[in-house]
């Protein structure tokens, strides 16, 4: 997976550091939020990056995503809109808070429909939430012009697009907030982490008191600090940050030689008429972490699907059967499945989904074939690659 397959030198001597780290604090070294030298050091690099004035690192992409949207003081009963085609953590985040998760189409670009969106808005929304998904980003033009149109939030979950662009501009960054996600199938990885990005100073500062037991963070005292509201447990770890500050090094290598691979697969399956490829908006620059295409027909896409895998070709993913990236297989969320109690907002304003009419996104998602681009491949080995697939394909035309 993409950012899992290259930890070298640079990596090893960053974790030895910190267990240096941990053994001077073993002896009295205070190292507390203010001392945490690599969760600040990777905030800061990722600060540059991104072009934006502040970071916090989570524990997770779940948990930034959770933080973003408490920081921002969503809560019960609040309308959050988001994509069919995501991963279930966007609406267990939104779940967690007690807001509603509203399910609304994508498009060919596999983000939201703006329009979709459009018709979803209540007095209730509160935020359009797009999911840059496989690498690509959602019409952030049109969705911007939305949110200042009704007076809404842009939260974008970047989670599978660290390293793609939108006019210029980083994704993560144009939204009101930005969220990553740093697992061992990201681009870059701290092992399991993520990030809020913002401009926005008051998000920043409820954000990490929020994701630290609701603790100021001011003096130097932990003991003494001040709890100005309810928080919770998200903090990201020593060891973790370690490795993120190896590898946002290497971020901009990892994505030349996404897009070297991508590049060389696209050409090549261009040469079948059958084929077409994800829209991206104009404007948008991919981080070529997935080359997504599309089929005529389900019915072609299946066997196409079948066929790649049993000739030996893998990481092709079929996201419409998938249990965790697309609505139909998520009957736990349409049918409330929870080891305890829902609030009453929740199961009185969620909307019901096993009567709802996602055709338009089932147009596409059925149609959808993602290959995910390897960093370890050679480019003898993609275009043996590229020529397998092309073989497979043309027998089924």
């Amino acid at each position: 997976m993409p950012g899992f397959e290259l930890f070298g030198d640079k990596e090893k001597s960053e974790v030895e550091k910190v267990l240096d780290t941990g053994v001077l604090m073993r002896y009295g070294f205070d190292g507390m939020r203010d001392g945490q030298w690599k969760a600040k050091e990777l905030e800061a690099a990722l600060a540059n990056r991104m072009e934006v004035s502040h970071v916090h690192l989570l524990s997770s992409g779940t948990a930034a995503l959770t933080v973003a949207l408490a920081s921002a003081g969503i809560g019960a009963g609040d309308e959050v809109i988001m994509p069919t085609f995501t991963f279930v953590a966007s609406f267990e985040s939104i779940l967690a808070l007690g807001a509603i998760p509203v399910l609304v189409d994508v498009d060919d670009t596999l983000t939201l429909n703006p329009k979709a969106v459009e018709k979803a808005i209540t007095d209730k929304t509160k935020v359009i939430m797009p999911v840059h998904m496989c690498g690509s980003m959602a019409d952030l033009g049109a969705l911007k012009a939305l949110c200042n149109k009704y007076g809404l939030l842009l939260l974008e979950d970047a989670c599978q697009a660290i390293g793609g662009s939108y006019k210029g501009k980083p994704l993560g960054s144009i939204g009101d907030l930005g969220c990553f996600s740093f697992d061992y199938v990201k681009t870059i990885t701290c092992g399991e982490g993520g990030a809020i990005v913002t401009n926005n100073g008051d998000y920043y500062e409820n954000a990490h008191k929020y994701s630290d037991h609701g603790h100021d963070h001011i003096g130097n005292d932990r003991g003494a600090e001040q709890h100005p509201f309810l928080g919770y447990n998200f903090r990201i770890s020593e060891l973790n940050a370690a490795v993120g500050c190896a590898q946002i090094l290497r971020l901009n290598e990892f994505i030349t030689i996404q897009e070297h691979n991508y590049t060389l697969l696209r050409s090549a399956l261009a040469q079948i008429p059958q084929v077409s490829f994800r829209r991206v908006p104009n404007g948008g620059v991919e981080n070529y972490s997935f080359l997504n295409f599309f089929l005529p027909s389900e019915e072609i896409t299946r066997k196409a699907h079948k066929a790649l895998g049993e000739n030996g070709i893998d990481a092709c993913f079929y996201w419409y059967d998938n249990n965790w990236h697309y609505y139909r297989k998520w009957e736990h969320l349409t049918n409330l499945k929870s080891l305890g109690k829902l609030p009453a907002e929740v199961k009185e304003g969620l909307p019901d989904y096993s009567k709802s009419d996602f055709s338009n996104s089932d147009h596409w998602i059925s149609r959808t074939i993602s290959c995910l681009i390897k960093l370890s491949w050679t480019e003898v080995e993609v275009e043996k690659r590229a020529q397998k697939i092309i073989s497979v394909l043309r027998e089924l035309f």
